[in-house]
C-alpha cells in the first residue's frame, strides 16, 4: 500500500491548538503498517490509566482539530481526552489510491487503534463518520467502552429501501452533477426533488475538481476564521493527499447493494441489545442528519432511558457551532451514569 504522510511544518503554529502529537503504528490490512495520529490530553494531577476517558472521533472532511473548543472543558472537569485522526485525515497516514479507502478497512484500521493503545473503559463521542466507524468499532470492543454520545451520526444501513431499486438509485448517482460548494449545500439543505440531497455532496466530493475541505467547513459552520481555515486546509497540501476525504462520502452505504450493508444490518442487530448508556445529542440545524437521532432512541435499550439532548443553533459540525453546549451535555451524561 502506498501512503503519504503530510509534511510536519503543515502543523506549526496552529492558533488555539496547543496539542501534543501522540502516534500509533496499525496494521494497514496489506502486510504493512499506517501511522496513526492522535490527541491524548489529561488533568496534570492525574495518571491518564486514572482517569474517566472521553474518545472523540471526527468524521469527513475534517479531523481532531475539531474538538479543540471541547478538549478544554473536558480536563478541566477530569476527564482525560483520546482525540484520533482517522486515516486519510489529520496528521495520520494517507494511502494513496482511493480504492484503499473502504468502510471495512476504516473500520480494520480504528480496530488497530483501540487495541493497540488499550485505553480503560471509554465513553465514545462521535460525530458524521466517527460515528459510521465508531459504532461498528464499538460493537467489536463492547468491554472497551462504557456509554456512547451519538452527533449528528448514523449507521446507515439502507433501512426500507427495497434491493431492486439498487440499479436505479446507481444511475441516479452517476447522473447527479458536481456542483460548486454553494449549489451543493443549497441542495443538501433543500427538500429532496427527484434524487436525495446527499447525492450531490457524494458526487461534490468525488469529481468536483476544486473540492476544498476547509471552503465546504467554512461555509457549514457559523464563525469561520482564517485560522480556522488554515488548519482544515492543512492536512491536505496537494490533490494526491485529498483521496481519502473524496472518497468517504461515496462508502456511505444508502444503496442496498452497497458492500457495507450486511455488516451494518449486524452492527444494528448487536445494538438493539447494547445496554449501556447511549445519548443522542443532535443538534436543530443540521440538513445531513436530521432525523437519524430518533432510530437510535427507539432501537438501542441503554438509549431508552436517556434524556437526550437537542444542540440549538448548531449545524452539522456542532463542535465547531456549539464546542461547549455539547462538551457540557457529555459531562452531564457521564456524571449521571457512572460506570
Amino acid at each position: 500500500m502506498q501512503k503519504l504522510r503530510t509534511p510536519e511544518e503543515r502543523f506549526q503554529n496552529l492558533q488555539d491548538f496547543p496539542f501534543a502529537p501522540h502516534y500509533v503504528e496499525v496494521d494497514d490490512g496489506d502486510g504493512g503498517t499506517l501511522r496513526l495520529h492522535y490527541l491524548d490530553e489529561c488533568p496534570a494531577d492525574k495518571e491518564p490509566t486514572s482517569c474517566e476517558t472521553i474518545l472523540c472521533m471526527h468524521g469527513q472532511p475534517s479531523w481532531s482539530y475539531l474538538y479543540r473548543k471541547m478538549i478544554p472543558i473536558f480536563v478541566t472537569a477530569g476527564y482525560r481526552v483520546i482525540a484520533p485522526d482517522l486515516v486519510g485525515f489529520g496528521r495520520s497516514d494517507k494511502p494513496a489510491a482511493r480504492s484503499d479507502y473502504t468502510y471495512a478497512n476504516h473500520v480494520h484500521w480504528m480496530n488497530g487503534f483501540i487495541r493497540n493503545l488499550d485505553p480503560p473503559p471509554l465513553t465514545l463521542v462521535c460525530q458524521d463518520w466517527g460515528g459510521l466507524i465508531g459504532l461498528r468499532v464499538l460493537i467489536e470492543n463492547q468491554d472497551r467502552f462504557a456509554r456512547v454520545v451519538a452527533a449528528n451520526t448514523g449507521l446507515p444501513d439502507a433501512q426500507g429501501i427495497p434491493d431492486e431499486m439498487a440499479p436505479e438509485l446507481r444511475k441516479l448517482l452517476a447522473d447527479t452533477p458536481a456542483l460548486p460548494p454553494l449549489d451543493m449545500l443549497a441542495k443538501l439543505a433543500a427538500p429532496a426533488d427527484a434524487r436525495p440531497g446527499f447525492m450531490y455532496w457524494i458526487r461534490h466530493c468525488d469529481a468536483y475538481p476544486e473540492f476544498d475541505p476547509s471552503e465546504v467547513i467554512g461555509l457549514s459552520v457559523k464563525h469561520c476564521t482564517d485560522n480556522d481555515r488554515a488548519a482544515y486546509s492543512a492536512p491536505f497540501p496537494s490533490e494526491e493527499y485529498l483521496q481519502g476525504a473524496r472518497q468517504f462520502p461515496s462508502l456511505v452505504p444508502i444503496i442496498p447493494d452497497d458492500p457495507a450493508i450486511p455488516a451494518n444490518r449486524a452492527a444494528w442487530e448487536a445494538l438493539a441489545k447494547f445496554n449501556k448508556p447511549f445519548l443522542t445529542a443532535f443538534s436543530d440545524s443540521d440538513p445531513v442528519t436530521a432525523g437519524f437521532e430518533v432510530r437510535f432512541q427507539k432501537e438501542i435499550p441503554g438509549a431508552q432511558q436517556q434524556k437526550h439532548v437537542t444542540i440549538k443553533g448548531a449545524g452539522h459540525f456542532l463542535q465547531e457551532d456549539a464546542g461547549k453546549e455539547l462538551a457540557e451535555a457529555v459531562i452531564h451524561f457521564i456524571k449521571n451514569n457512572p460506570s
